[in-house]
């Protein structure tokens, strides 16, 4: 079974196996439209390190896909994928995979699925979140008390519908993150990231390392790497300075100051400003001016709101305070900004302005 210790990474878990250890035994959910790459990374990251050569055999680890009946389970691209077994013990796995993908189209997760994931979570099983899957599990309530990564573009959608949950557990500035035996994966590549990982814990690494080669995967992410850099803003090399950028969208109308910010990426507040500075030329405090800046003025032009809301949206403290700030950086107040009385103003730190519409389609707060 999986070790049991509180861990930071995954990749802390340096447990190796050798030819007597058990297999591990992967049990793998699929909500409604579920996204294919992620499964697919996960699973061919299990399927090449558990044989040799071009075998696939479930030599070292073993995965089944289960549900709560054998029909298909469409994915987002129309895929369908049949379970091969329904739910039954969940204790017969070590770790229970939940695969999710879109959330504002088809049937929510069933009743079953939730309790099966409940059940699961008395178990000595350890549960895995990726994309959406993290939803399932919070709405299951296995995930209270744990720090819970969800991806960049689902951050404002998961604090919409668990308003409850403390603002410090909810991280979307990393791939992954491991808390006792709950592990949350943003998506995407990065569910390859978290099969290596958990994969460490009983397999040679060196074998786990082949099966990313021939993956074409040049290098294992580890779970603090940063998720995408957010589009239309100056870019940064730094993955500290990328995880910070991350950290001022996820946080615009209630900006972290430079102390909280270093506390959450591990520096010092002067290692902080120093890297900054030299990554993007920017302070932190006047890049993160410059992104409410950015998305004020394109609510300003994309929504109906008025300016009070828009101000409070964006962080500042009242729609004076932003009237102030648009007038020093566009030269004109806020409505005669809406009415097209400037063209092609820049904030500082900016490269020409993204589509939040497109970026966040159907938002309408940003916290």
């Amino acid at each position: 079974m999986p070790p049991t210790g509180h861990s930071e990474e995954i990749q802390a878990m340096t447990t190796h196996a050798h030819q007597d250890v058990p297999q591990v035994r992967f049990g793998i959910v699929l909500l409604p439209n579920f996204t294919l790459t992620a499964l697919s990374g996960l699973i061919d990251v299990l399927r090449l390190a558990s044989d040799e050569g071009d075998k696939s055999r479930p030599v070292r680890c073993s995965w089944k896909i289960i549900g709560e009946s054998l029909a298909p389970v469409r994915a987002s691209c129309g895929i369908e994928i049949a379970p091969w077994e329904t739910f039954g013990d969940p204790a017969r796995f070590d770790y229970i995979v939940v695969v999710g993908g879109l959330l504002h189209s088809g049937p929510e997760p069933g009743r079953a699925t939730l309790e099966f994931i409940r059940a699961a979570g008395a178990t000595r099983a350890e549960l895995v979140g990726v994309c959406t899957g993290t939803f399932a599990l919070m709405r299951a309530g296995v995930l209270d008390g744990h720090r819970i990564c969800v991806s960049w573009f689902h951050y404002w959608d998961f604090v919409d519908q668990f308003p409850a949950t403390p603002p410090e557990l909810v991280l979307a500035d990393r791939l992954y993150v491991a808390d006792r035996r709950r592990i949350t994966c943003s998506g995407g590549r990065a569910s390859i990231d978290v099969g290596a990982a958990i994969l460490m814990r009983h397999i040679e690494p060196s074998i786990v390392q082949k099966a990313l080669r021939i993956l074409q995967v040049d290098e294992q992410h580890k779970s603090n790497a940063p998720q995408p850099h957010p589009p239309g803003l100056a870019p940064a090399a730094h993955p500290k300075i990328k995880r910070a950028i991350l950290l001022m969208e996820q946080h615009l109308s209630s900006a972290l100051t430079v102390d909280e910010m270093a506390k959450k990426l591990d520096m010092s507040v002067r290692q902080l400003e120093r890297l900054f500075k030299a990554e993007t030329g920017s302070t932190p405090q006047a890049y993160a001016k410059a992104m409410r800046m950015r998305v004020a003025s394109w609510m300003l032009t994309h929504s109906g709101r008025t300016v009070a809301a828009i101000a409070s949206a964006c962080g500042f403290s009242d729609a004076s305070h932003m009237g102030r700030e648009f007038r020093h950086a566009f030269g004109v107040s806020p409505g005669a900004y809406r009415s097209g009385g400037t063209e092609g103003a820049a904030t500082q730190g900016q490269a020409p302005e993204a589509d939040y519409g497109e970026v966040y389609p159907g938002r309408k707060e940003f916290y």
